[in-house]
């Protein structure tokens, strides 16, 4: 049976079972083992094994029946013992009840005998409190104060309650029966308001918190209650101030006392509020008038940047103060505060400010003319100027003499820099010391001002200076200083629209004023506009007038026609070198005069005209076989030339006229050929005709023919 237990292993698998058994017996081998392979054996083995797992099997299940048995009488008892637990715990709750409506009953039957004492217990409280106090009341009304309360220093707070309950009795009583008594108690309160005072005031210097907390406690119920904390600030501000900023001292004291007034005073954020009071009124109020007053009148520059600076320090300090307990409205306190400082310099601040930046702008622009030897002259306004102008855009001719500017363009980058720079300052000024429903308004003034003097006395101005300044079409080696001044304008006006955008549009863009601003803009930006398109439109013309002058020295009737057809050696006429040279300065010059899509605008109305000057000066001529192939050179150049313009309609023009030039050497057989091609086709005949003319052969009868 002990064998049989030790085939059994966890976890238990049949197949493996049967195989340890035959493994154990004699001739349950393999055939080709050691041993040879007996089933006889082998069965008798496994019915031996059978009987044997049948007796376990047997004696295993007698066994679980004792257990299962055992089981249900332990279950029982079990069961029995926890009835017996719960009649045990009902029984407990039970009597819990009864001593919990006991204890019940008792605490109410304590508090109504806790009622009864205490209403016995008041009254006669009351009555020992008002003994007492008619016994110290008599000692008034004797004259002699005997009790060892009133004559025992180190008993002022119980002498303080005393005399502070005698004080309000005696106020009610009649004047002219206890006038003397009366009197004695105010005295006697006096004193020991005194001496409570002096007391906090001698702690405090000592640094005894503890000490000044039970003064302060004390006197809270005394009129002097206010004076205590008078004192208490006053002494706080000594030594405070020892700093060149008053500003910063003021926050580190107020940050100090905001640390102790809690654990001294029952009311600190009173305490502290009158405390930053006190600050304000006295302390920077003077502080500020110092500053203020004495450049009030006699420097407004200074007095500007000194109120702005006051006020912003100010303000930065009620930004440090809002962290403090001051109440329930610490805003409007602050706000009042300050006002109150500034309010007699802020009513009349943008009267000083336009006055100021007035007198400043207009000093920076003389400085400046000055510096170059130049008187302005007056640019006429009203009915007679307005005239002028409206011929001048309509004709382009310059009205009235031409001034010689030397090139010089009345603008000045700096001078531009210095009046953004104070007009940047006024804006930062305006935002800052500004009412917010003034703000839009005060903004708009200083803009105004900008306008008048950047815009008016000094872009405006040039632009008129420059265009008087412009010579006439017909003037030889005129020099042209416009672009000069189109360039600095532009560069000018840019700096003008940045100032526009960053410092005045967030001052005024959620009120009225922002469309009357933008308005303003955009007629001064039109009004530059419409001079500066004069400008250049009549500096165009005056090119064209020098490329003419060039073309008449130096273009000889023999360029075209040649005495000697065999012998000419050069490749494009020297009127053609020096128009391509003066062009491609010109255009050089618009760019770098110019930005944006305006460059290609202007080189293309210069590109139109230069195409109409050399097409109208070309037909000037009459041209030989080798002189129309010299002119298909100088077009060549010209077309060279105009490629620099970058503009595809010039372009196409000179491409044209070069195939235009074409028609002046062709062998007459191909000239209805030439007119049909790519480039001649769309062309109108009469202009084929009139290049055809230029030829000097035209009049031989076959060339008419062809052509006919």
């Amino acid at each position: 049976m002990a064998t049989t237990a030790e085939l059994f292993e966890e976890p238990f698998v049949a197949d493996e079972y049967i195989e340890r058994l035959v493994w154990r017996t004699p001739g349950g081998g393999s055939r080709g083992g050691p041993e040879a392979f007996d089933p006889k054996r082998l069965l008798e083995e496994f019915v031996n094994h059978i009987q044997e797992l049948q007796i376990m099997d047997e004696r295993i299940q007698r066994k679980v029946e004792k257990l299962e048995q055992q089981c249900q009488k332990e279950a029982k008892e079990f069961a029995r013992k926890v009835q017996e637990l719960q009649k045990s715990n009902q029984v407990a709750f039970q009597h819990f009840q009864e001593l919990d409506e006991h204890i019940s009953y008792v605490a109410t039957k304590v508090c109504h005998l806790g009622d009864q004492l205490e209403g016995v217990n008041t009254p006669r409280q009351r009555a020992v409190e008002a003994q007492k106090l008619m016994k110290y009341f008599n000692e008034f009304l004797d004259g002699e104060l005997k009790s060892d309360v009133f004559t025992n220093s180190e008993k002022i707070k119980e002498a303080a309650d005393i005399i502070q309950k005698l004080h309000l009795i005696a106020q009610e009583l009649p004047f002219d029966r206890f006038s003397e008594v009366k009197s004695k108690i105010a005295s006697k309160y006096h004193d020991l308001e005194c001496q409570l005072i002096q007391e906090f005031t001698s702690a405090q210097r000592r640094g005894e918190i503890s000490r000044m907390r039970e003064v302060a406690a004390v006197l809270l119920h005394f009129k002097g209650y206010s004076h205590c904390v008078d004192v208490y600030i006053k002494q706080c501000q000594e030594g405070a101030y020892l700093r060149n900023d008053i500003f910063e001292d003021a926050a580190i004291l107020c940050q100090r006392v905001n640390k102790q007034v809690g654990d001294i005073f029952s009311n600190p954020e009173t305490v502290l509020a009158k405390l930053i009071q006190n600050i304000f009124e006295l302390k920077l109020q003077s502080f500020v008038k110092d500053q203020l007053e004495e450049c009030r009148k006699s420097d407004a520059e200074q007095y500007l940047k000194n109120l702005y600076d006051l006020y912003t320090r100010t303000t930065n300090l009620s930004s440090k103060l809002m962290e403090f307990n001051l109440g329930t409205d610490k805003q409007t306190f602050l706000s009042k505060l300050i006002k109150s400082i500034f309010i007699s310099y802020l009513e009349n601040y943008i009267e000083v400010e336009t006055g100021y930046l007035k007198s400043r702008s207009a000093m920076i622009l003389q400085r400046y003319y000055d510096s170059k030897n130049h008187q302005k002259r007056s640019i006429g306004t009203g009915g007679i100027q307005d005239l002028k102008e409206r011929i001048r855009q309509r004709t382009n001719l310059p009205l009235g003499p031409s001034i010689d500017t030397h090139g010089e363009t009345f603008l000045s980058q700096e001078v531009v820099v210095n009046l953004l720079q104070e007009t940047k300052q006024a804006f930062e000024r305006c935002h800052r010391l500004s009412d917010p429903s003034d703000l839009p308004r005060n903004a708009f003034r200083i803009f105004t001002i900008l306008v008048e003097f950047l815009c008016i006395e000094h872009i405006d101005y040039a632009l008129e200076t420059g265009l008087a300044g412009i010579p006439s079409s017909d003037s030889r080696n005129a020099n042209l200083y416009f672009l000069d001044v189109v360039h600095q304008a532009n560069t000018i006006f840019h700096l003008f629209d940045k100032q526009f955008n960053d410092h005045l549009m967030p001052l005024i863009s959620s009120s009225p004023k922002l469309s009357e601003c933008l308005q303003k803009k955009k007629e001064i930006i039109e009004q530059m506009e419409m001079k500066l398109d004069t400008g250049i439109d009549r500096t165009l013309n005056c090119m064209i007038g020098q490329m003419k002058h060039i073309l008449a020295a130096e273009q000889k009737k023999t360029d075209f026609k040649p005495e000697d057809e065999n012998n000419v050696l050069i490749q494009y006429t020297n009127a053609c070198v020096k128009v391509c040279a003066y062009v491609r300065k010109q255009v050089e010059k618009i760019k770098n005069s110019m930005d944006g899509k305006n460059v290609d605008t202007v080189l293309m109305e210069l590109g139109v005209r230069f195409h109409r000057l050399i097409y109208e000066h070309l037909q000037q001529y009459s041209y030989s076989c080798m002189g129309g192939m010299l002119a298909i050179c100088d077009v060549a150049e010209y077309r060279k030339c105009a490629k620099d313009f970058k503009i595809p309609l010039v372009l196409q023009l000179f491409d044209t006229l070069h195939a235009l030039c074409n028609l002046l050497v062709v062998a007459p057989d191909n000239l209805k050929q030439v007119c049909s091609g790519e480039q001649l086709a769309n062309l109108d005949k009469n202009i084929l005709h009139s290049f055809v003319q230029l030829r000097a052969d035209y009049r031989s009868a076959r060339l008419a023919r062809h052509f006919s």
